[in-house]
């Protein structure tokens, strides 16, 4: 006889012992290659501090040796007075950049004031003018949803009426009028649910932001500080100090080409001086109106979401000149501020 072999001993796919020990195999391979990723990004993070580290490590030992070649020339007479009218050069500068900057934040906090009570004002009278087209709205779908009601109710009600054989065709012209109604009615329910959420939606609606300063308050601000600029370099115009300045501001080290210890001293008297001359704020507004209207008349711009003119459009009122020791026509020119960016003038403009 044939020997059958137990059906038990048959099997149809994978043993679940075995496709499970598949599936932790695959997960275990897709956890190894996220760590993999991980491990790649960690490293990658590593080299870029290290190389940041190293870039701050030679920053460090630049600012070091100026810190200590400043040490050396403060240490020797020679060298210390050309030092000290250089820092005093710089301080010069910062202070008149500090005043042109302190002048553009006073017009544009006082502008934005301003322009945002404009905003809420012209704001709140759309939002005015909306809630009034939609209560009428709401009133005329309510109106309209009203009367349709009504009308679908009269012609039930004289629908209903009509029990006797001879009003047949009465009935049968009255049920079309019905549909009709109905679909009135339904469509006048539509447009009231429609009023109804556009009033919410207005309820509900935030105030819009204000979306900061427009282009012509940043263009006038911005010319206010050239022609702030301008003047304070017309206040200083009978002397070198702006180009000193100016050159000091450029460099980094101290340089040795102020003359000796008593030239030195002259000029930081100066310097002294012309802060005080800068701060002077009498007549200013008066000054600075009259500037600015001029550079109003020449200034252009590239296109119009430019809130800075062009350098080339700036031009020099007659009698602007810088002078260096006499009038005539060897006297220098006021310098193009914007072109020279005379007081880090592109610090603190608006944008």
């Amino acid at each position: 006889m044939f020997s059958v072999k137990p059906l038990a001993n048959l099997r149809f796919g994978k043993e679940p012992e075995k496709e499970a020990e598949e599936q932790r195999v695959v997960q275990l391979f897709r956890n190894r290659a996220e760590l993999k990723k991980a491990y790649g990004s960690l490293q990658d993070e590593v080299h870029r501090l290290k190389d940041r580290l190293k870039q701050q490590e030679g920053a460090t030992a630049r600012v070091q040796e100026m810190v200590e070649a400043l040490e050396a020339r403060l240490a020797a007479p020679d060298t210390a007075y050309p030092a000290l009218v250089f820092y005093h050069l710089r301080g010069l500068w910062s202070f008149g950049r500090d005043l042109i900057a302190q002048l553009v934040a006073d017009l544009a906090r006082q502008q934005e004031e301003k322009e945002r009570r404009q905003h809420l004002t012209e704001s709140n009278r759309r939002q005015f003018a909306r809630r009034q087209a939609l209560d009428a709205r709401l009133r005329e779908a309510e109106t309209a949803a009203a009367e349709s009601l009504a009308r679908h109710a009269d012609a039930q009600r004289r629908l209903a009426a009509l029990t006797r054989f001879w009003h047949y065709f009465q009935r049968r012209e009255l049920g079309r009028r019905l549909q009709v109604l109905e679909a009135d009615s339904r469509a006048a329910a539509a447009a009231l649910a429609d009023a109804r959420d556009a009033h919410e939606a207005l309820d509900s609606e935030q105030a819009a932001e204000f979306p900061g300063l427009s282009i012509e308050a940043r263009r006038a601000i911005n010319l206010a500080a050239i022609g702030y600029a301008e003047l304070l370099c017309l206040r200083l115009a009978r002397t070198q100090i702006v180009a000193l300045a100016k050159d000091a501001a450029a460099r980094r080290e101290v340089i040795d080409d102020y003359g000796t210890r008593e030239e030195c001293e002259r000029l930081m008297a100066d310097i002294l001086r012309a802060k005080a001359v800068l701060q002077h704020r009498g007549q200013l507004s008066q000054e600075l109106r009259v500037r600015t209207d001029r550079l109003r008349q020449l200034a252009r711009y590239r296109n119009p979401a430019d809130s800075m003119p062009t350098a080339d459009s700036i031009g020099m009122a007659e009698g602007d000149v810088l002078d260096r020791g006499g009038q005539g026509a060897n006297a220098a020119r006021l310098p193009n501020v914007l072109a020279e960016d005379t007081w880090d003038l592109f610090r603190v403009v608006l944008r």
